[in-house]
């Protein structure tokens, strides 16, 4: 286990995966503006297709919307406990104050998309397509990508216990001001990661695969001894 805690980013560190000098590049975040949102009818269902629709305060907890396409909708306040959205699609649309146990959105795409303050366990978002998706504030334990693509994505001042990016590919993801606890990047591929700015961060498996990462000088040293445990190097003395 590698635990490290970051005060700020630190100007001199770079990515292992870019040539020496190249500045990380930061992730692009959504741009969502939401038309005036029509109140929802019935709870969503499979394969459904909603347009400028506003969920206020509802239940969806249970509910099961896979296949479904949400367009510049507002899902706000709701409970999503063991919703089935798998495959769902989720576009030009903001999630606010949202919580849930044991949602699931495997194999979902999620593009233009703000998720806000939400407090979540056991999300199931493995196999999923993210790009151009902030995450802000909130927390959520136990969130498995694995598998997932994510491009474009910005977590920021959350926090995340457990999450699962086994097998994942990130690209151009960044984690300001963030509580990373027991990650996992077993087999997954970074590029352009920047976790210079966590607030805390723990790495249980896979520290090996952060060659595509940007850390800071100062989490680079309480990670040296997972390192050299992931290379097999004794230190003793």
């Amino acid at each position: 286990m590698a635990s490290t805690r970051a005060n700020g980013p630190v100007g001199g560190a770079r990515s292992t995966a870019r040539k020496a000098g190249g500045a990380v590049r930061a992730p692009r975040r959504p741009e969502v503006d939401l038309p005036e949102l029509r109140p929802y009818e019935t709870g969503p269902s499979p394969d459904g297709d909603y347009d400028g629709v506003g969920f206020e305060g509802a239940d969806l907890g249970g509910s099961d919307a896979s296949g479904a396409r949400f367009l510049e909708c507002g899902i706000r306040n709701c409970s999503l406990d063991e919703a089935r959205w798998g495959r769902a699609r989720l576009l030009d649309s903001v999630l606010e104050g949202v919580t849930g146990a044991g949602t699931d959105l495997a194999g979902a795409e999620l593009r233009d998309v703000e998720l806000l303050d939400a407090r979540l366990g056991g999300v199931q978002i493995h196999g999923a397509r993210l790009s151009r998706v902030l995450v802000r504030g909130g927390k959520i334990d136990f969130l498995n990508l694995r598998q997932g693509r994510l491009l474009d994505v910005t977590f920021e001042n959350c926090v995340l216990v457990e999450p699962d990016f086994g097998g994942a590919t990130l690209e151009r993801v960044a984690f300001p001001g963030c509580v990373l606890r027991g990650v996992d990047l077993s087999g997954a591929a970074l590029t352009d990661v920047d976790l210079r700015d966590a607030a805390e961060l723990e790495v249980t498996a896979g520290v090996g695969q952060l060659g595509g990462a940007v850390i800071s000088s100062a989490q680079l040293m309480d990670l040296a001894p997972a390192f050299a445990a992931e290379l097999g190097v004794r230190v003793q003395g």
